[in-house]
């Protein structure tokens, strides 16, 4: 799957159904058929849509752990705690469960944002908050992430 792009304002509807904005679901066109997998953000206070594939290969990575150490079990039952499988309807609407919309505070107004190959479903108010706060540091993890002249491919 190709990198998706964009950030699209949205709004939920009283039942957590949400419109997917046109031109992300063109976008996810190739794979909507096959299902996603949505499940709350491991470092943010948000959801992650992945495509169905997507899932899949994350999830033959995390079945190579050891599920005889406690730490990598732990590990594993905290990722997929929540995790549900969605489909969008023939409107081109998903439907947030209610456990996810609270843990992710998701009210009327939404923030879906494309994240390489997921896309990230955010309160309004907490994305905004979220870009703000990375904003004083974002120059020093663009160098310290992307900067690395070792390996560097000629990307500037």
């Amino acid at each position: 799957m190709n990198s998706l792009i964009g950030t699209y304002e949205c709004k939920a509807d009283a039942k957590g159904r949400l419109m997917l904005p046109a031109a992300l679901k063109k976008q996810l066109a190739p794979v909507l058929q096959n299902g996603f997998v949505l499940k709350r953000a491991v470092f943010q206070p948000c959801l992650e849509l992945y495509p169905m594939a997507e899932w899949e290969i994350l999830m033959r990575k995390v079945n190579t752990l050891n599920r005889f150490k406690k730490k990598n079990n732990d590990f594993i039952r905290r990722f997929t705690a929540g995790v549900k499988m969605i489909d969008v309807d023939t409107n081109g609407r998903l439907l947030i469960p209610k456990d996810l919309t609270v843990f992710a505070s998701i009210s009327k107004n939404v923030v879906v944002s494309s994240a390489i190959n997921i896309v990230e479903i955010w309160d309004k108010d907490k994305y905004e908050q979220a870009i703000d706060n990375a904003t004083v540091d974002f120059a020093d993890l663009a160098e310290e992430v992307m900067g690395q002249d070792e390996d560097s491919d000629g990307v500037s």
